[in-house]
């Protein structure tokens, strides 16, 4: 019985009579073997063009092109050199015939009339032999595709491995700058209360609470943007989407970081088209993510740089450009940019504070919004754009 995904061996019968052949398909019937019956030296070299052979049964005598004249043409072919041969002769063999027919490959000579159990035999040898390779090759193929398989699982744990092992190194860096951010405020918070403590002059007291609200006002945006990326990779922030101008949402983001972009000197312009362009989503969280690309373009450029945004309709999207004259992205940083915790610029002293998840929070909320975010940069020192893409409603385009 054939084993289940086993194709059937096949034994190929070569002799120029009808009724030699039959007698040898009786003989040699039985489950799993299939027999390719052919009159001719020539058919028989046809039928091994397309089958793999396990054994040949080759009458010696045959008009046009005899046994041992095919058994020479299958040796000198590369894909038929090693099948077996068995020559069937109606005739004793001499010496000089048995030579020649081993010489072309006979493995064995029968002589007609044959005894049926010795054919049998003698084919249940080569038919176990091939059954015996066919295993062999499907254990192979198994062993290539599990070994195939574990290496491939053993590079996804490797690099799942050094991806946890970044993401404890930059936990462990985000912790120290927050450590860091959140102390930093603290110290003139404190001096300033001294100073309300010992002063009754009206001016340097009024400079001390000034001092003290900008550092507090730090703090809070710094708590606003822990919780703003905890509620958006938990899922738990909520859009309150309104029909909005995009232009109004990029003014509202450049009047709100109109301090930063002035306390660096920086030169910002603006380009926006003459019509509204219209789109539905959250006026707040929208002003948030332009906002924060703009933080962060004045955060890495020095001072006196350029920062350009552009807001602009391409087919049917609402687009927005926030390109700066700033240090630029590394190349291997440009797919890691808008991961949690990543600040390019953290050994180039020019990030002026921050946790490393302002730019977290722009993908995410655009995300949201059914949009997308890039980032692109020509190399370190070469500035950086980023381009936000949302799309705009039907009856809008």
């Amino acid at each position: 019985m054939t084993r289940p995904g086993t194709s059937p061996v096949i034994f190929l019968l070569v002799d120029d009579r009808d009724e030699n052949l039959l007698a040898l398909e009786v003989l040699l019937r039985r489950e799993g073997l299939l027999l390719l019956k052919v009159r001719s030296g020539r058919e028989a070299l046809e039928a091994l063009l397309v089958h793999e052979v396990a054994l040949a049964f080759v009458d010696v005598h045959m008009p046009e092109m005899d046994g041992f004249e095919l058994a020479e043409l299958m040796r000198g072919t590369e894909r038929t050199r090693r099948v077996p041969i068995i020559f069937l002769t109606a005739a004793e063999p001499d010496r000089q015939r048995r030579f020649r027919g081993y010489e072309a490959g006979a493995v064995d000579f029968l002589t007609k009339p044959i005894e049926p159990h010795v054919l049998k035999s003698k084919a249940d040898v080569f038919f176990e032999l091939w059954r015996e390779r066919q295993e062999v090759a499907r254990q192979r193929d198994e062993l290539r595709v599990a070994t195939e398989e574990n290496m491939r699982l053993l590079a996804e744990t490797r690099r799942t491995a050094e991806a946890l092992k970044d993401a404890d190194r930059r936990k462990d860096e985000f912790l120290a700058t927050l450590a860091h951010e959140l102390r930093n405020p603290l110290a003139p918070i404190a001096n300033g209360l001294q100073v309300l403590k010992i002063s009754n002059d009206p001016a340097v007291t009024g400079r001390a609470r000034d001092m003290m609200e900008r550092q507090l006002r730090h703090m809070v945006r710094l708590v606003d943007d822990l919780l703003d990326i905890s509620r958006v990779t938990s899922g738990k922030i909520r859009l309150r989407p309104e029909p909005l101008d995009l232009r109004t949402a990029v003014e509202a983001a450049v009047e709100a970081t109109r301090p930063v972009v002035d306390a660096g000197d920086h030169h910002l312009t603006v380009h926006r088209p003459e019509e509204p362009l219209m789109l539905v989503a959250d006026p707040t969280r929208l002003t948030q993510v332009v906002g924060n690309l703009l933080t962060n373009a004045a955060k890495y450029t020095p001072n006196g740089g350029r920062i350009e945004v552009t807001v602009q309709r391409v087919e049917r999207e609402g687009v927005v450009c926030v390109k700066d004259s700033g240090v630029g992205i590394p190349p291997e940083m440009l797919d890691r940019v808008f991961d949690q915790f990543t600040q390019v610029g953290k050994n180039l002293d020019l990030a002026q504070g921050g946790l490393g998840i302002g730019l977290a929070l722009v993908r995410k909320l655009v995300e949201l919004h059914d949009g997308r975010v890039t980032a692109e940069s020509p190399g370190v020192g070469q500035g950086s754009t980023f381009t936000v893409r949302l799309p705009l409603p039907a009856e809008a385009t």
